[in-house]
């Protein structure tokens, strides 16, 4: 019986553990009336109600987005950019490879992509487009040598690439509408190969991430721009692809700078966190070429941004250059300064006889002797009660006896290549380092 009392107790016991008693007591939890069982703070109405309203204009936003083919993922928006800048910097042409090439100069450059800006308007495709056909462009030039009579024939092809890249297929034009647009300066057959060799030699790479693309991230962000304002920063992206200067920059560079001179332009509060030196250097640029050159621009890009539909931002960065307008520099923010040690001089700090080369020099200090009396052979040839008759010349006074040499890793670089002895030959020199250096 007893055996059988005992494993009953040791299988309660199992099952049923013994709680030992707290060593500090019976203690509970003190929580705050305020805070709701899941520990987060409760809200006022008001607070309730206008964080609601900010997310239902956040969720309209984002739906009429969608609508016009735009997906913003906002979980990973930080691993897109991410990605989008290593994309951009592995899909960069080079300058320098284009200016080796034999027969193809920049100033042909804008005459295609005129052409290219009016094909590109005409069948009416998506923005991303026009900055990936020039994108392909400049890497397939960066690589194979292009004669003038092909280079009509490779914009063309690369339209065709990224336009089936991009856009949606009943947009993309057709063979037949190549060959009428180049008015059958080549054939059927052409295109399709160029298209081949195009795809070849950029290594089907084709994941570039526009300057389109990086305008609107910054546009559909928390902080959404004006329609007017993203107009004219349309207008002045593409005014840098005609143009030399402007191909070494990223396009998230490109974008950057466009916006804040838009900005500027249309009379925005500046964002000068966002002014970084490479992005100033493309407003430089554009600004220059804007107020030197406003009237040399693309008639088809000015006709095309001219609508309504662009805000008419064409005609309102052309007239706000012809008044005379330009963008203003940030003011750069004056830090204090740290003052520099200069010789000391009569006019400006009156010397003791106790002053001492070592004193207005940086080098290692000779030891200076404190004169006593008049009758002192080593000091200063008046008296220190007398500080009238201070001589209007500084002469340092310098400690003859001690011509032993310190060992020379004590010393600096100055006084190793020079030796101790250099100083002694000093006559009416406020500075050993002057009279080393003349």
């Amino acid at each position: 019986m007893k055996e059988v009392a005992s494993n009953r107790h040791s299988r309660t016991s199992v099952i049923y553990p013994k709680k030992r008693p707290s060593p500090h007591g019976i203690s509970k939890s003190q929580r705050s009336p305020l805070l709701p069982a899941n520990g987060l703070a409760r809200r006022t109405p008001r607070s309730t109600k206008v964080a609601l309203i900010q997310q239902r204009q956040r969720e309209a936003q984002i739906q009429a987005l969608r609508r016009e083919g735009i997906f913003l993922e906002e979980e990973y928006s930080d691993e897109i950019r991410y990605y989008m800048h290593d994309m951009e910097r592995f899909t960069m042409s080079s300058t320098q490879s284009m200016d080796q090439q034999p027969e193809i100069r920049w100033h042909m450059r804008p005459c295609l992509v005129d052409f290219l800006v009016e094909i590109h308007f005409t069948f009416r495709l998506r923005p991303e487009t026009l900055y990936l056909t020039l994108n392909i462009v400049d890497r397939y030039v960066s690589r194979r040598i292009v004669y003038i009579k092909h280079y009509q024939l490779v914009g063309c092809a690369a339209l065709w690439i990224a336009a089936k890249f991009e856009d949606a297929k009943e947009r993309v034009p057709t063979v037949q509408d190549l060959v009428q647009i180049c008015r059958e300066t080549y054939e059927e057959s052409a295109f399709i190969q160029m298209e081949g060799h195009v795809l070849s030699t950029i290594q089907w790479t084709l994941g570039h991430p526009t300057a389109e693309a990086w305008l609107r991230l910054m546009c559909c962000g928390p902080s959404s721009e004006d329609p007017k304002v993203q107009h004219v920063a349309r207008f002045l992206m593409e005014i840098t692809l005609f143009y030399r200067e402007f191909i070494k920059y990223p396009p998230s560079t490109i974008s950057s700078a466009s916006l804040t001179l838009a900005r500027y332009l249309c009379g925005k509060p500046r964002r000068v966190w966002e002014e970084t030196d490479e992005c100033l250097e493309v407003i430089d640029y554009l600004d220059n070429r804007l107020a030197l050159h406003v009237n040399d621009l693309s008639e088809t890009l000015v006709k095309k941004y001219s609508y309504a539909f662009y805000s008419k931002a064409a005609t309102f960065v052309v007239q706000y250059y012809l008044q005379g307008g330009r963008f203003a520099p940030p003011v750069p923010v004056s830090l204090p300064v740290t003052p520099k040690r200069t010789s000391v001089s009569a006019v400006s700090t009156p010397a003791s006889s106790t002053t001492s080369a070592s004193d207005v020099s940086d080098d290692m200090p000779m030891t200076p002797t404190t004169p006593s009396f008049s009758s002192d052979p080593f000091s200063s040839s008046y008296s220190s009660d007398d500080k009238e008759n201070v001589s209007s010349s500084f002469e340092p006074v310098l400690n003859k006896l001690r011509i032993d040499n310190p060992p020379e890793q004590f010393l600096p670089h100055d006084f190793v290549s020079f030796g101790r002895p250099a100083l002694h030959s000093l006559n009416n020199i406020s500075s050993p380092r002057t009279a080393l250096v003349s």
